[in-house]
């Protein structure tokens, strides 16, 4: 008698009538986000939008990678509070994501299926960022009776929200062709993040106004009349990260013979005029890194800076109007910046100070990345602009050594499968690799660990890198 050798997909169900306990399932789990729908006509379509979307999630787990990758960048720059009470939208479709994936896991436990969670040393890397940027300081903060507001509590959830969007992607990717089809949604929705980048920064089609509605920076709408692309981000530096990572999946898929070489070149050579629309020092900076780390990883760094050369030129005389308003902003005395100065200003000022009392410096301040601003300064908040500095203030030198060990683990696993992969895995193993360095290198001048947008797709990338996955099909 033959015997069937062929490997299972380890997220398979066992039983035939689990299909109808992920369906039972999810409807319970979705009923969490049902109350929101009491509230409103319009909260009632959400709310039962949500249920259905559980519903689907649970019935076949890899559309929460297929909803969540694309529709991410294009909400994520709404504001807390502006759709949805106390979320921003992204987070609400990250939580219904959450309950249907948990609803398909209560299934298949129930169908006698064991659990056997995949953890690692990228989990564990992750896990001591997030405690050592949450737990620790507030433990820290209630040992020197200081106050700890709502603002730290939003800000120690913020690492623990990357890992669930981390796991999410994870658990729900299941065949080689669904990491296809995640990287093709993700380089979709960063073409319309470039384009209307590209509209904003040149003041066209009433773009800027378009965007004042739901997209406007902390609700400061002249932000968007200063020829720096935020986009759907809403924020400059995050658009340049998210147009270099996505440069990297689209150059990935050429180098491992995508047969949609043509399109793929025109989708880079847009991402290259997204990031220079964003307008920012730092987005020239994240490219300049980028093309380095995908030459590094993939040993084609002579081809790569040959082939972005010229296309970046074009780009420059293209978006002239945005690259003369940024250059006439540097600091003729000092040959940087005038943002840049001001930025060592609010540190000197209003972080060191503070950071450098007592063993502050040790165990940090508080989770709150940013500090009230003076009153005579017309600014509600001093935002704490150097990762770096963000990384003491708010973990102290645990969280520093955690975020190396992060970088550490994280390079050694994605390098490693890029490398050791043809396929589409390893594509999104190359693009985790130049996501991972940018934001070692750039996290001198933000947090872009946490920055919105790019850091969801750094997560993104990296849980497609690692999803183990065999089957084509």
């Amino acid at each position: 008698m033959s015997v069937d050798r062929r490997p299972r997909s380890v997220h398979a169900l066992p039983y035939a009538n689990s299909a109808v306990w992920s369906v039972a399932a999810a409807f319970l789990a979705a009923l969490a986000v049902a109350p929101l729908a009491t509230a409103s006509p319009t909260l009632t379509v959400v709310g039962v939008g949500a249920v259905a979307l559980a519903l689907a999630v649970a019935v076949h787990p890899p559309i929460a990678a297929f909803v969540l990758i694309p529709v991410t960048p294009l909400i994520i720059g709404i504001d807390r509070g502006a759709v949805i009470p106390v979320l921003r939208p992204n987070e609400a479709l990250a939580a219904v994501l959450a309950a249907g994936l948990l609803a398909r896991l209560g299934a298949e436990l129930l169908g006698g299926m064991p659990f056997r969670p995949r953890l690692g040393r990228v989990d564990l890397a992750i896990f001591l960022l997030a405690v050592t940027g949450s737990a620790l300081p507030l433990l820290w903060m209630h040992a020197r009776g200081a106050d700890i507001t709502r603002d730290d509590l939003l800000y120690a959830l913020t690492l623990w929200k990357y890992y669930g969007l981390y796991l999410i992607v994870r658990t729900s990717v299941r065949t080689i062709r669904d990491v296809v089809i995640c990287l093709w949604l993700s380089l979709a929705a960063a073409g319309v993040v470039a384009i209307v980048a590209i509209l904003q920064a040149l003041q066209l089609f009433g773009v800027p106004g378009l965007l004042a509605t739901y997209y406007a920076p902390f609700g400061h709408t002249q932000a968007l009349d200063n020829m720096r692309g935020t986009s759907t981000i809403a924020a400059a530096q995050a658009v340049a990260d998210v147009m270099t990572f996505n440069l990297a999946i689209a150059a990935g898929l050429v180098l491992r013979g995508s047969r949609h070489r043509t399109e793929l070149v025109a989708l880079s050579i847009l991402f290259l005029f997204g990031a220079l629309a964003s307008g920012q020092f730092s987005g020239v900076l994240a490219l300049l890194v980028g093309v380095v780390a995908f030459g590094y990883v993939t040993g084609r760094l002579t081809t790569t800076v040959l082939a972005f050369v010229p296309a970046a030129i074009v780009a420059v005389l293209a978006l002239r109007p945005v690259v003369d308003r940024r250059i006439a902003a540097f600091d003729t005395a000092t040959g940087i910046p005038a943002s840049w100065i001001g930025r060592l200003e609010n540190l000197r000022t209003y972080v060191l100070p503070e950071l450098s009392t007592g063993w502050n410096w040790a165990l940090g301040v508080r989770p709150s990345a940013r500090v009230p601003g003076p009153a005579d300064a017309g600014r509600d908040w001093i935002f704490i602009e150097s990762g770096y500095a963000w990384l003491v203030w708010s973990g102290g030198v645990p969280m520093l050594l955690a975020f190396v060990y992060f970088l550490w683990t994280t390079l050694r696993r994605v390098a490693n499968v890029a490398r050791a992969r043809p396929d589409a895995v390893g594509v999104a193993a190359i693009a985790s690799f130049t996501a991972l360095v940018v934001v070692a290198v750039l996290q001198a001048f933000d947090p872009h660990l946490t920055l919105r947008g790019a850091a969801d797709l750094c997560f993104f990338l990296l849980a497609l890198a690692l999803s183990g996955v065999w089957r084509a099909r």
